[in-house]
C-alpha cells in the first residue's frame, strides 16, 4: 500500500501538463510552434502548463535533474516534435529513455510539425514508445504541414481555425485521460 505523506489532489483540480518541446536543433522551428501551443492552453481552464526544453537538458546535466523532478510532477504530457527522417529527434528520445516510473499510467499528447507529413510520422513512432513504457497516449493530435508557411512574423497562424479546433479537441481529451488516471493512481497506485 503506497503511504504517501501529502493531501490527495482534489479530482476537478487543474492537471498539471508538462509540455516538451522535442527538438534541439539550431535554428529550429519548435519555439514558434510551443509559443502557439502554450497560448491556446493558456485557455484552457483545467490544465496547468509548463515547458520543458531537450536544448535545456542535453547534455545531461543541472537541467536534467530539473527536468526530471518537473516530469515527476507532471499529471499529462504534451509532446511537440518535428520529424526529422520519418521519426523524432534524437534529445527526445534521450529525455523518454532517461525515465520511466515518471511517464507511467499518465496521458501524452502530440504536437507536430514537419514537411508535407506535418511530422505524424514522428507521432505514430512515439505511440509505440510510450505504450511499451505503459503511458497512454492520445487519439487526437495537432499537426502543422509545412509549418514555416503557415505561420507569420509573429508567430501567429495566418488562418488559426483548423489549428486552434484541434488543440482544443486534443486538451479536451487529455484532461479527460488525465483526470481520470489521476484518480485511478490515487486510489490504486500503478503498479502496486
Amino acid at each position: 500500500m503506497d503511504t504517501e505523506t501529502s493531501a490527495p489532489t482534489p479530482s476537478d483540480a487543474p492537471l498539471k501538463v508538462a509540455v516538451i518541446l522535442g527538438s534541439n536543433r539550431e535554428g529550429r522551428f519548435g519555439p514558434v510552434v510551443a509559443a502557439w501551443f502554450l497560448r491556446r492552453a493558456a485557455g484552457h481552464p483545467d490544465i496547468e502548463t509548463e515547458l520543458i526544453d531537450v536544448a535545456d537538458t542535453e547534455p545531461p546535466g543541472t537541467g536534467a535533474a530539473e527536468a526530471t523532478a518537473r516530469l515527476a510532477r507532471a499529471d499529462a504530457f504534451v509532446v511537440l516534435t518535428p520529424e526529422y527522417n520519418h521519426s523524432y529527434p534524437a534529445p527526445l528520445k534521450h529525455l523518454i529513455d532517461r525515465h520511466f516510473a515518471e511517464w507511467q499510467a499518465r496521458p501524452v499528447a502530440f504536437v507536430s510539425y514537419g514537411g508535407v507529413s506535418g511530422g505524424l510520422r514522428a507521432v505514430e513512432h512515439l505511440r509505440q514508445v510510450f505504450a511499451e513504457l505503459h503511458a497512454v497516449s492520445v487519439r487526437d493530435t495537432v499537426s502543422f504541414h509545412n509549418a514555416g508557411a503557415l505561420f507569420d512574423d509573429l508567430g501567429e497562424l495566418t488562418d488559426p481555425a483548423q489549428a486552434d479546433g484541434a488543440a482544443k479537441r486534443m486538451l479536451d481529451q487529455l484532461v479527460w485521460w488525465g483526470r481520470a488516471l489521476r484518480e485511478a493512481r490515487a486510489r490504486h497506485p500503478y503498479g502496486a
